[in-house]
């Protein structure tokens, strides 16, 4: 239509530069496009119509001439500048991919073009430039989209770049070099790096990338402990090792590069699985391993050479995989894959079942998991599992099973989905015993369900495995008491199973059990104890599927029982549950009525939130929109409606008082004073009639549908009456806890509730219709219940609770096709908003409490909106929240900004919101800063609030605790470039505070903005890619920085400090760092503030740290500058003498110094410049008050400071002094460079306890190096520095009183070798070794001290080895309270660190004293060692469990080394550990000759030590126990788990055990124990009410296990009666 073509081109780029002229148009284009030539075009019309031209124009053939090439380089600018406006997520999308076609285009349009165009496309144009700016920027957006489609452009403009240097050496090209060399020097933690390499390596190629940089791949690597950038770096790995496997086979034709390319890819990998940490080496087995196996398969066969040459040698530790967990990961991906069959590799001993077996009960969790994927985990679902893959996967299970770690828990249960037999059953069921840990019962019950729900029969199908089978009534009643557990995941595996099962389940019932569970719920849904009504709610659940429960249970439950007709199309769970319901409804709503009369007795007998938490639960497993007993149903929802009003109205005003959680004093004097003061203060708070929502609720009442008299039953049953008259009764001592948890957790079960019942509104409900169980009338009361309550209550419970009910609400209004319904949410919405603006002062909106519900009922608002819509209600809250948060005026009230600053902080913390609230970050920003400057203290607390929650959305939740980490940072340009108001704005901010620190006078002037700034700034850093690109350039910034460094507040000068870093380039830090010096003022100076000099020396510090660590500038360019900087630093060295008064500062100069120091003492050979500074740092440490004698207090500020920098100072001159000083004797520095004149021993003897500590530190450090032999030649020298310091060390350790430096020496003690201390105790002293012995473990026994009692045993228990070994005498006594000061340090009660002292100090004796031919210590002591042992493999933390089973590895190392080539588990986890024990025990007991005397001692072991005595006399006390006391502390150990184990060992050791008369008589003795406790145990079983394992479930609990015990102590004690008498006739014959 329009001709000739090459005039086309020029058209559109008139439109798009907006230069059209009106001549020369054709008509046709001006009636119909006419628009676009006379106004002025918007960004999204000049977007999409750079995406037309590039659609619809021939790119390729060059038809369009230079018309077409202007055009093309036009719509390049165009899109580029568009890239700055357009933020909007969509549009910024469209802007990617536009720009994507843009480099399609031009790489057609390079195929026949003219050399202008070549030159304006290559890589170091401006137009690729800004390109490539663009990337840079937006490589790490939070859109995928824009992400995938800036890689696509970044790709295309390297083939761009190729394209314009066709016939150049591409290796050489200066382009592609730069390019190279700014991305690697990029840091690891920028997610844009890893795509960027990856294009740049299929550009060039992976050997000319590796040639700049060998450690590349091991630099990868390293990153992939991090899961957010395993992924990428893991993609980057793949394109490179693939990239350069195709390099090599092109280029030769054998196989001899493999050993290369091993080298490269597989080495690193390999040591990473033996030695990386757990995360590392999780994320390197997911997501590398895998690709680096289908790249290359034949490389297993390497990787388990390798391995397997060092898995006997290197078999980790629960920290480490070592080589045999590498080996099972290698193995497990292998098979899973489809690269090996596990049958072959074991048949032709490649892998042992020991090896096997070992990695099953390995020590560190994910070896156990990775060698059951072995055996689980196959290529093809249909292979078949062998007989001894099943035996290995029954080994598992056994110990296994009670894993405290839930994602283990999680793994291997999904694991064993894939291979199940009876025999797995068997031992899953057995599993459930009395006592049984959470760990246990989750992963049985989850294995469980994964077998019913594999194997479920379906009518007229058979299987070859059904569960229902494997059950029996033993079997139900197990499940059944999972109930009682206080963990829900327990219960809801339980209900989940025994729904699958129901049918078998219930056919093992009998009526009377039925009953009683059916008691058992009810009793437990009025429970005080609140965990106790979610059990009632399962039971309840549970026992309406069952078709006789109304004849069985409900009819002596309801006296008047309602008979619904047998209509077989109603389920027997829907008459089931409305019959149920119907129970629960009449009992509350007596209830209720009483607690009107007395809420102190409903909180202490009665609460009434179980009751409504069973009816919840009840509903919630109907199916709602599928029932039939349509009439019935209306009835109960209006009664219940009308219940929940009701019970609100009894309790909200405790939770909507100004201070619910302190309305009663928690301590009470007696139950009856108690009483009588939280009934005086009830009275006081109750809500008159003038109270709205009173009023509303009557009038909520008197419109109900439904008459009251016909819906409350006014003649209550006899039972419920009966209930109640006894509970009025009693005399309850009622907390504050008691009364507050009844009234929160009714208003939370209430707000579930009626969210449960919202979501009866049929989707099709108009707002006049009635049709549907609810109807709207009763859905819009509901709504202003919740608004009520959101609005008002204080408690965080209750609103919180409310808000999850009020969510189920306006989703069910955004589902409905009713307009008038739909708008219900924004009306709310308007109308709340209107309320914060208007101030009223009659409004009883919350505005302390961050505004309690108010955030919380705007979320659940703006959270229904649809998310495929147009925000518009986001759109118009923000706005309006936002001008309320920073008012354009200061006459505005307060009140409406602090509601919007807490409401904003919500909205920016919810994660549903997503991208649709990034565009209003930045007014939040501005909002929270302004807002600190506010007078008044509710706004800054609030802007506080808003602007950690701003800092968390921008760069991320901060994963560790360094808060200076790079992870959650990002570049200028990117931050500003997502944020562009933020520059002008931070910058304008930051110059107001900077001028205001500028005050010649020595006036304090504090910016209350100045703190937000530096944070913010803090969190930004240049990147290498930035260029030349001024308008974002973060230059601007520096010298506002540095100013804010003369801040009189210290923390505002650290920050200054920190913030300064990321604003300058590496290879600027010399240049900076100079001119800091420089500006420093010299001694002479009429004027110096010490303020300015802090903040400058910590500036230089900060960024001296940065350059000393940065790892890509160890060059002569770095070499060059930290020489310029040593220079510098000397010629303002008085800053650091006594010429500067202030401590501080000398201090801050001192701190620059060391870290000089000690970078300096590292290189092999100093220059001879530096020997200058060696000097000085002499002269400094002479005139120091260290040498002088220190004359100040300690009340003098900065004396602490300056004494520990110079003391640093000491350490580290000495440190290079003692290193020089063994080199040759040749050489000439050691002769320059003079030693300190200060020594360790004369700093040891400093008055101040902080120089001593800091000088014992680095004793301590030498001395573990010396002992690791960690210490390369040149460090040896240490060596001179800790000679002949023993005398002085124990002479301070019975002279020290500062608890730290006392620790510290005893641990010096401990590291050193006892045969260089003991010989200089009588000297120095005046103790023998027995005498330091016994003083040593008078410090365990009395000092207050975990860490000092930790250190000290284990020194005492070193003393004691050393003085046994080398045949010296100790005093039983001395023993006796040595063994039993390890005995208290091994007790549940003890900390962490004192358990894990006692776990190290018993490896450490295993050898001497445990395993020992010879009882050194004698049987009783031995044997309570070994007890010690048992005990520390059931403790709870994890930590500890591990470090005893290293106990059990050095004794397996022992035996394995005795007993030769017999197969011994040398590493395994903490289950495993005990059997071992036990095992080994009883291996040792006839070593010793001992078994007639070590069994008596083992039946006490098992029978508990008097445990059901001391049972006994703590039940009556637990009546009383706090109301969430959920029982032991411990949810790991198993008693009966040691007592199994235990007991296998002591029958294989009995049946070779004969026992004398005098054993007969103490056997005798101990089965009159044993049957006396049998007969208590008896009684007391009977004394339990009927099903106590819910109503008694602690006692139940303890008493079945000890009745376990007894049993088989009986069995034990008949099998060495029987035996005894067998063995005595046959010596008769």
């Amino acid at each position: 239509m329009y001709g000739p073509p090459e005039e086309l081109p020029s058209l559109v780029s008139d439109l798009l530069l907006g230069s059209m002229k009106h001549t020369g148009i054709p008509a046709w284009f001006v009636s119909n496009c006419g628009i676009l030539c006379t106004e002025e075009l918007s960004d999204s019309v000049l977007l999409f119509l750079c995406h037309g031209a590039l659609a619809m124009l021939e790119w390729k053939k060059g038809s369009m001439g230079e018309n077409g090439e202007k055009l093309l380089l036009d719509i390049a600018s165009v899109l580029l500048s568009l890239s700055s406006e357009l933020k909007e997520s969509s549009m910024a999308t469209s802007l990617s991919r536009i720009l994507a076609i843009w480099t399609n285009s031009a790489l057609d349009a390079l195929v026949s073009c003219s050399p202008n165009l070549k030159i304006s496309l290559n890589g170091n144009s401006d137009i690729i430039g800004k390109l490539l700016g663009y990337v840079y920027t937006h490589w790490e957006h939070p859109l995928d989209a824009v992400r995938h489609q800036t890689k696509l452009i970044f790709k295309n403009l390297l083939q761009i770049h190729r394209t314009t240097i066709t016939g150049s050496d591409e290796k050489s090209d200066l382009f592609f070099a730069g390019l190279t060399k700014s991305l690697l020097s990029l840091e690891w933690h920028v997610k844009g790096k890893y795509a960027s390499l990856g294009c740049l390596v299929e550009c060039l190629g992976t050997e000319n990338i590796l040639q700049l940089d060998r450690t590349i791949p091991v630099q990868i690597l390293d990153v992939m402990n991090d899961q957010s950038l395993a992924p990428y770096a893991s993609d980057l790995l793949e394109t490179m090792f693939v990239n350069h496997k195709v390099h090599f086979t092109s280029s030769f034709q054998e196989r001899t590069w493999i050993d290369q390319w091993h080298d490269t890819w597989v080495s690193p990998l390999l040591l990473i699985l033996c030695e990386g940490n757990h995360d590392q080496t999780t994320y390197v087995i997911d997501y590398y391993l895998p690709k680096l196996l289908k790249c290359s398969p034949d490389s297993l066969s390497y990787m388990i050479k390798i391995l397997q040459a060092s898995a006997d040698a290197n078999l980790g530790s629960r920290s480490t995989r070592g080589a045999l967990g590498a080996l099972m990961a290698c193995l497990r991906t292998a098979r899973a894959h489809g690269h090996l069959e596990l049958s072959n590799i074991m048949s032709s001993g490649l892998v042992s079942s020991e090896c096997v077996k070992q990695g099953l009960v390995h020590q560190h969790n994910q070896v156990c998991i990775d060698a059951l994927g072995l055996l689980c985990e196959t290529h093809r679902s249909t292979e078949i599992v062998s007989m001894e893959e099943m035996q290995l996967i029954q080994f598992s299970i056994t110990y296994n099973l009670n894993s405290q770690s839930p994602s283990v828990r999680q793994q291997m249960c999904s694991l064993l989905r894939k291979v199940f037999m009876s025999s797995v059953c068997d031992r899953l069921f057995e599993a459930l015993f009395p006592g049984s840990s959470h760990a246990t019962r989750f992963s049985t019950l989850t294995i469980l369900g994964s077998i019913a729900e594999i194997f479920s029969v379906q009518k007229g199908q058979t299987q070859v495995f059904q569960l229902t089978q494997e059950i029996n009534s033993t079997r139900v009643q197990t499940l059944i008491q999972c109930f009682a557990s206080t963990f829900e995941e327990v219960k809801v595996l339980a209900f989940e199973l025994l729904i699958k099962l129901r049918d078998v389940a219930f056919n093992l019932q009998d009526s009377e059990n039925l009953e009683l569970l059916f008691q058992a719920a009810m009793d437990l849904s009025t429970s005080t104890k609140p965990y106790d009504c979610v059990t009632a709610s399962y039971l309840l659940n549970f026992l309406v599927h069952h078709e006789e429960l109304q004849r069985i249970c409900l009819g002596k439950w309801v006296e008047h029982n309602f008979q619904i007709d047998e209509d077989q199309s109603t389920s027997t769970v829907e008459k089931n549950t409305l019959a149920v319901i119907k129970l629960l409804l009449a009992n509350v709503e007596e209830e209720i009525f009483q607690a009107k009369k007395s809420l102190l007795q409903a909180a202490a007998s009665f609460p009434m939130y179980g009751r409504v938490h069973c009816i919840t639960g009840a509903l919630q497993q109907l199916p709602l929109n599928n029932l039939t007993l349509i009439t019935e149903w209306k009835q109960m929802v209006a009664r219940l409606i009308l219940m929940s009003y009701k019970l609100s109205g009894v309790v909200s005003p405790v939770v909507q008082s100004s201070s619910p959680e302190g309305l009663i004093p928690m301590e009470s004097d007696s139950g009856v004073e108690t009483a009588d003061r939280l009934q005086m203060i009830l009275h006081e708070i109750q809500p008159k009639d003038t109270n709205d929502y009173f009023i509303q609720a009557k009038i909520l009442k008197e419109y109900c549908k439904v008459e009251p008299e016909k819906l409350v039953d006014h003649k209550p049953t006899e039972n419920i009456c009966t209930e109640i008259r006894g509970k009025e009764r009693q005399t309850c001592d009622v907390t504050a806890q008691m009364v507050l948890v009844c009234c929160w957790r009714s208003m939370k079960e209430i707000s579930l509730l009626l969210g449960t019942l919202c979501k009866l509104l049929p989707s099709q409900a108009a707002s006049e219709s009635s049709d549907g169980l609810i109807t709207v009338e009763q859905v819009n009361n509901i709504g202003d219940y919740f608004k009520h309550h959101l609005l008002q209550s204080r408690h965080r419970g209750a609103f919180e609770l409310a808000y999850a009910g009020f969510v189920q609400l306006t989703e069910t209004l955004s589902r409905c096709n009713s307009e008038s319904l739909r708008r219900m949410p924004e009306q709310w919405l308007c109308h709340v908003l209107g309320e914060i603006k208007s101030c009223d002062p009659s409004s009883k909106l919350c505005t302390t409490r961050r505004s309690a519900g108010i955030p919380f009922y705007i979320q659940a608002l703006l959270a229904s909106e649809p998310k495929k819509g147009k925000a518009d209600l986001l759109k118009m809250t923000m706005k309006e929240l936002i001008s309320l948060a920073a008012p354009l005026n200061e006459s505005s009230s307060i009140i409406p900004q602090v509601h919007a600053l807490n409401i904003l902080r919500a909205l920016f913390r919810d994660t549903r919101l997503g991208e649709n609230i990034m565009p209003y970050v930045a007014d939040g920003v501005q909002a929270a800063i302004l807002g600190f400057m506010s007078p008044v203290w509710a706004v800054r607390n609030s802007s506080t609030l808003l602007f950690s929650a701003l800092i968390t959305r921008i760069f991320g939740v901060k994963r560790g605790k360094d808060e200076n980490s790079k992870k959650n940072r990002m570049t200028g340009r990117e931050f500003f470039s997502r944020f562009p108001s933020l520059y002008p704005f931070l910058l304008k901010e930051l110059e107001i505070v900077a001028n205001a620190l500028d005050s010649e006078t020595e006036e304090l002037k504090l910016h209350p903005s100045l703190f937000l700034l530096l944070l913010i700034l803090g969190k930004l850093y240049p990147s290498p890619m930035d260029g030349t690109y001024s308008a974002l350039s973060m230059a601007p910034f520096v010298p506002f920085i540095i100013r804010c460094g003369h801040s009189p507040v210290y923390r505002s000068r650290d920050m200054s400090g920190r913030a300064l870093v990321p604003f300058v380039m590496v290879n600027e830090v010399p240049q900076t760092v100079l001119s800091l010096l420089k500006g420093l003022p010299d001694c002479t100076s009429p004027c110096i503030r010490q303020n300015a000099i802090h903040g400058t020396l910590l500036q230089v510090f900060h960024l001296l740290q940065s350059y000393l660590e940065s790892k890509q500038h160890i060059n002569s360019d770095f070499q060059e500058g930290l020489s310029d900087i040593v220079t510098c630093v000397g010629t303002k060295l008085w800053l650091a003498k006594r010429p500067n008064p202030c401590l501080v500062t000398r201090a801050a100069y001192i701190d620059v110094l060391v870290m000089l120091s000690t970078r300096l003492g590292k290189f092999q050979r100093p220059g001879t410049q530096l020997f200058g500074f060696w000097e000085e740092m002499n002269t400094i440490i002479s005139g120091s008050e260290l040498m002088t004698g220190i004359l100040y207090s300690s009340a003098v500020p900065g004396l602490t400071q300056y004494l520990q920098s110079i003391t640093k100072l000491v350490i580290s001159v000495l440190s290079v002094t003692a290193g020089l000083g063994i080199q040759s004797s040749s050489s000439p520095f050691a002769e320059k460079i003079a030693k300190p004149s200060l020594s360790v021993v004369s700093l040891l003897h400093c008055e101040f306890h902080e120089v001593r500590l800091l000088v014992l530190e680095a004793v301590l450090l030498w001395l573990k190096q010396i002992n690791s032999k960690q210490i390369t030649e040149k460090e040896r020298g240490v060596l001179c520095l800790l000679a002949d310091l023993e005398d002085t060390l124990l002479t301070i350790a019975l002279k020290e009183k500062n608890l730290q430096c006392f620790c510290k020496v005893l641990e010096i003690l401990y590291n050193m070798d006892l045969r260089s201390v003991l010989p200089k105790t009588e000297c120095s002293i005046k103790m023998d070794p027995n005498e330091l012995l016994s003083w040593s473990l008078n410090v365990v026994d009395i000092s207050n001290s975990t860490e000092i009692r930790s250190i000290a045993l284990k020194f005492a228990s070193k003393l004691v080895v050393h003085l046994l070994q080398n045949h010296q005498q100790i005093s039983e006594e001395v023993l006796k309270k040595w063994v039993q000061l390890i005995v208290c340090s091994c007790g549940d009660e003890q900390q962490t660190e004192m358990l894990l002292s006692a776990a190290e100090v018993l490896k450490s004796i295993t050898s001497f004293f445990l395993i020992n031919e010879k009882l050194i210590l004698g049987l009783s002591d031995t044997l309570a060692m070994w007890k010690c042992v048992v005990l520390l493999l059931q403790n709870e933390d994890l930590v500890v469990r591990d470090a005893a089973a290293e106990v059990i590895q050095m004794a397996q190392s022992q035996r394995k080394n005795s007993k030769g080539t017999e197969f011994a588990f040398r590493i395994v986890n903490a289950p495993m550990a005990l059997d071992l024990a036990f095992g080994i025990l009883c291996e040792l007991l006839q070593l010793w000759g001992e078994i007639r005397a070590g069994i008596p001692i083992l039946l006490e072991w098992l029978l508990g030590d008097n445990e059901l005595k001391r049972d006994v006399e703590t039940s009556a006390l637990e009546e009383d126990d706090y109301l969430f006391d959920k029982g032991e502390v411990n949810f790991w150990a198993e008693k009966l788990t040691n007592v199994k184990q235990l007991s296998k060992h002591l029958l294989q050791l009995i049946s070779m055990t004969h026992l004398t008369s005098a054993d007969q008589v103490e056997l005798h003795q101990l089965s009159r124990t044993v049957l006396e406790q049998a007969q208590l145990v008896a009684h007391l079983l009977k004394m339990l009410p009927p099903t106590p394992e819910f109503s008694k479930t602690v006692e139940f609990t303890r008493l079945a296990i000890q009745n376990e015990r007894i049993s088989i102590c009986l069995k034990i004690l008949h099998l060495l009666k029987s035996d005894d008498i067998c063995k005595n006739k046959n010596l008769e014959k």
